[in-house]
């Protein structure tokens, strides 16, 4: 494994989470695109913490960083997703024009 094959691989997810996020009408579906893109940035931060850093343990804390962060990121969205649902009776996205009422 090097560090162009974890780079590779990174971009890879970048682009499959781009295309979801973009073709996906389910919001949930967009949801799962964004926790691809970033597992893809994840993959970037510990590649060039293993292959480049002077402390490799001190690049690791990016990705606990970020994934902690998308916990939370998921926990919201989700809470946000099941009130429209139970509001709206629908996920797709083309067909919600507001947020409020």
């Amino acid at each position: 494994m090097t560090l162009t094959n974890c780079v590779a691989l990174s971009l890879i997810l970048c682009a499959i989470g781009i295309f979801g996020m973009l073709t996906r009408r389910n919001l949930l579906g967009i949801l799962l695109s964004v926790e691809i893109i970033l597992n893809g940035a994840n993959i970037n931060f510990a590649a060039f913490a293993h292959f480049r850093a002077a402390d490799p343990v001190a690049g690791a804390v990016f990705p606990i960083f970020v994934m902690a962060v998308s916990a939370c990121e998921i926990a919201v969205a989700l809470a946000i997703i099941i009130s429209m649902y139970r509001r709206k009776k629908r996920l797709d996205v083309y067909r919600m024009e507001e947020l409020h009422g």
